[in-house]
């Protein structure tokens, strides 16, 4: 769990244009905004190797001093990323009161594959559900929540109910769905059928590429 906070130091900056962001990011610089609680929202940009490796921390709460003045706490609450690339290029941080519950988002994390008899007999585990809503103080938020297949029998599911979560903490998502199945060993017969298919469906577009080529000499 989540018991310690990070620090980040941060630089104030005018709300942004478009054409300010694009400077921030060339110079290795991340456009961000903290806002939430009863000051006035604030543009910043903080450095893109420092930000990296405060997200990298453990711990929810982060500790941001805006131009060298007193830290306060925060959480993130939205990391834009580059759709190709992928690394940051906006933050949303939001101001929290550490003695108030908030809302988070926590991955889960399948647990117990290694000891499954289920899956040494070729069963195969199918996650749907990847992350949670759950309602906590900041500095017990968990990075992480877990669900554990270890007795679970081919055929048979989890729900979100089931994922393991700190007694501190409260699930918000509804506990009905399921998070994740145990399906059955799949046949050779019906890897061997795909496996013809997607031959097949190979060769059918290399000859459509060599007529093609034929077609425009």
């Amino acid at each position: 769990m989540a018991t310690n906070s990070s620090s980040l130091a941060v630089a104030s900056r005018e709300p942004a244009h478009s054409r300010e962001a694009r400077r921030a990011r060339r110079t290795g610089s991340v456009p961000g905004v903290i806002y939430g609680g009863s000051a006035d929202p604030v543009s910043i940009a903080v450095n893109e190797r420092d930000l990296r490796h405060t997200l990298a921390a453990k711990g929810a709460v982060i500790d941001v001093a805006i131009d060298g003045g007193a830290s306060e706490p925060v959480v993130l609450k939205e990391a834009q990323r580059h759709p190709v690339r992928g690394q940051i290029v906006h933050i949303d941080l939001l101001r929290v009161d550490l003695k108030q519950k908030i809302q988070a988002t926590v991955p889960v994390e399948v647990v117990g594959s290694d000891d499954a008899e289920a899956i040494k007999l070729g069963g195969i585990v199918a996650q749907i559900v990847r992350e949670i809503t759950i309602e906590a103080l900041p500095n017990e938020i968990p990075e992480s929540v877990s669900i554990d297949v270890t007795d679970l029998k081919i055929g048979h599911h989890l729900t979100v109910g089931d994922i393991a979560i700190p007694s501190s903490a409260t699930l918000v998502d509804d506990p009905e769905p399921i998070a994740v199945n145990m399906a059955a060993p799949r046949l050779a017969s019906e890897v061997e059928a795909e496996e013809e298919a997607a031959a097949e469906a190979g060769t059918s577009s290399s000859e459509g590429s060599a007529a093609a080529e034929g077609s425009g000499e």
